[in-house]
């Protein structure tokens, strides 16, 4: 099997374990966690880098971070292609040289994230429920719509939305199930999301996707378990914040609303120095002194009257 041929059908069986159908995918941070219980970040990151996955060997703990980005669709697709090298383990160091081409691990990343997103059956399904439409609006005098392509520029519009995936990814699917040419996919391999957005009235839901995508995200298990630390007193409340990334007064109020409290710590009891007196109280060695001093003068009239005797 060839690079494509894997990364296709390992798409198919994950969507088949996960029950997910041919339907767009949900929330791709939230669906990679709850399925893998992997740790998955949204962070800031340099223009040029988009997403990368690190696997502990020793605890054998794996994490997969992506940037920021006010490109939704290019940041689904960086998850969706990390997630491919976690379930194929491509976690060995990169081969020195060859940069100059992609290897067939990122190959074969590159179709299991095309599948995963845009599978062509949910394609077929979607246009299949338009054609229906369609025939209705045919019946009703309506005049029908079809071209030498079999894909028009709104149905693009219309995938690119459903499937919250890039211009340039839903071509190469239409053209690999021959639902439209190279040409034309070639000619809208040129769009981006903002133009169909724009051209088609969704500029407002796919700013809504910037915004999300703009958004910095913790890993949800290590933000749980670290809230159960704070409720438990052992993880401070400023730790909870840098994790999020956020004011910590933003995170206090946050977690009181939300009925977050600390337990109270029950102080442990210390016991107590038995009582001394400050150190310049002398009065013992006064005391003793003159205990002393007393003495010397019985013991001088004895020795005295001895030699007087002599």
């Amino acid at each position: 099997m060839s690079a494509e041929d894997h990364g296709r059908a390992r798409a198919a069986t994950f969507r088949e374990q996960h029950n997910l159908g041919h339907a767009p995918l949900p929330d791709l941070v939230s669906l990679i966690e709850l399925t893998q219980r992997i740790d998955v970040a949204v962070i800031e990151a340099e223009q040029d880098e988009h997403g990368m996955t690190m696997r502990d060997p020793v605890r054998q703990v794996v994490m997969l971070a992506v940037a920021l980005t006010s490109h939704p669709m290019r940041q689904r697709s960086t998850l969706a292609h990390e997630l491919g090298h976690v379930l194929f383990g491509d976690f060995t160091a990169p081969k020195d040289g060859g940069w100059d081409r992609r290897s067939p691990e990122e190959i074969r990343a590159d179709a299991f994230a095309r599948h995963l997103l845009v599978p062509i059956a949910g394609i077929k399904s979607v246009l299949a429920d338009r054609d229906a439409g369609r025939t209705e609006d045919a019946r009703s005098g309506a005049k029908g719509r079809r071209g030498p392509e079999k894909v028009s520029l709104p149905e693009l519009s219309v995938l690119v939305q459903r499937f919250k995936a890039s211009p340039s990814l839903v071509a190469i699917q239409l053209c690999g199930a021959r639902l439209i040419s190279i040409a034309q996919k070639n000619e809208w391999m040129t769009l981006s999301t903002p133009t169909l957005a724009s051209r088609f009235g969704w500029s407002d839901l796919y700013q809504g996707w910037q915004h999300e995508s703009q958004t910095r995200r913790a890993p949800q298990r290590l933000l749980s378990r670290a809230t159960e630390g704070y409720v438990a007193n052992v993880v401070s409340l400023q730790a909870v914040a840098r994790l999020r990334g956020l004011p910590e007064e933003q995170i206090a109020a946050e977690l009181e609303e939300a009925g977050i409290i600390p337990a109270e710590v029950e102080p442990v009891p210390v016991p107590t120095a038995p009582e001394r007196r400050p150190d310049t109280d002398f009065s013992e060695l006064d005391a003793l002194e003159e205990s002393t001093g007393s003495a010397g003068d019985k013991a001088a009239p004895k020795a005295g009257r001895g030699a007087h005797d002599e």
